[in-house]
């Protein structure tokens, strides 16, 4: 299927799309990034378009075979969590601590707001619960004390104040190392500041999305978090607290994207949504041993997100596995 063909077909499948003509090439082959100056986040406008930004990506090869303003900088939300997530498992493999570990909650960390596992402070929670609960339930609570968490055992201490910035530092540095050079962490959850605080928004751009992606993806043991649709972890009054997975594609059976075997081609990763920045994904799914990835940001709702990011995930498959 050549780019023009594959190009049609996503703009069938998503039916209102306003699509540009894909560019060729690898990830690795194009400018630099930082060559490329990201334009400021779109504010209100972005309720009048599709989305923000869009891009489907060969996950092994990099090549590039659709973009539309994927480098346009947009407020991904909890998709923020993916940085969380390759951290601790970063520490994980470093054996600062194991999935095992059971972390006391904070005061800092009870005072984040829904989606969240409801701790109160001197609740404890083992890492691996944090971690199914951050990408499951997308849980604020559970990635602010993932990040104090990380902060402290790298440092061989209890949590103190100050461990979290130290975390979001972090955060931006292993950008910075990824190559995403319009990408800046503000949190570890993506919840957007309060009015007046002075805070910035957490902002990404898809190219760098890509990049955060394929960095994750080294990593086998995340689709047992990512691919989970329906889990129980224990919370941290010890009781069973069950979870549904944010990722409509991968729960839905009327937007599930199956194989032959009807088994599931999607398997991860993230998705987010804020008021201010709309709604944003990075999907991966894989095809006889061929990956794929595709980020959607800024998506005026959940629906039209989905039914974007689905389109690029089918044609992307075709077109990788072949």
């Amino acid at each position: 299927m050549n780019k023009t063909i594959f190009l049609c077909a996503v703009s069938l499948a998503c039916v209102a799309t306003v699509c540009a003509a894909p560019a060729k090439g690898k990830v690795a082959a194009r400018r630099p990034v930082a060559q490329r100056p990201a334009a400021a986040f779109p504010e209100t406008a972005f309720r009048r378009t599709p989305y923000v930004g869009a891009i489907a990506v060969d996950a092994q090869t990099g090549e590039v075979l659709f973009e539309r303003h994927a480098d346009a900088v947009a407020r991904p939300a909890s998709v923020t969590k993916l940085m969380t997530l390759l951290l601790c498992l970063e520490d994980m493999h470093a054996f600062k601590y194991d999935p095992t570990t059971r972390v006391t909650a904070s005061v800092r960390c009870c005072q984040e707001r829904p989606s969240s596992v409801g701790l109160k402070p001197g609740q404890s929670m083992t890492v691996d619960d944090l971690l199914m609960s951050i990408m499951v339930r997308s849980a604020n609570d559970a990635a602010v004390l993932l990040a104090e968490h990380s902060t402290a055992a790298n440092a061989g201490r209890a949590i103190e104040p100050g461990d979290l910035q130290a975390f979001v530092l972090r955060m931006n540095n292993k950008a910075r190392e990824l190559g995403m050079a319009h990408t800046h962490y503000a949190t570890p959850n993506g919840y957007p500041p309060k009015p007046g605080s002075g805070r910035p928004f957490d902002t990404s751009t898809c190219r760098d999305l890509v990049k955060l992606a394929q960095a994750v993806l080294r990593y086998p043991e995340i689709f047992r978090f990512t691919k989970t649709k329906l889990c129980a972890v224990t919370d941290g009054a010890g009781k069973p607290l069950k979870m549904v997975n944010h990722n409509n594609i991968l729960v839905k059976d009327r937007q599930k994207i199956l194989n032959e075997q009807g088994e599931s081609e999607v398997d991860g990763l993230k998705t987010g949504y804020i008021d201010a920045g709309g709604s944003s994904i990075i999907l991966t799914g894989a095809r006889n041993g061929k990956r794929a990835i595709v980020v959607v940001v800024g998506s005026q709702s959940t629906k039209l997100r989905d039914q974007h990011a689905r389109a690029l995930m089918v044609e992307a498959l075709d077109r990788v596995a072949k």
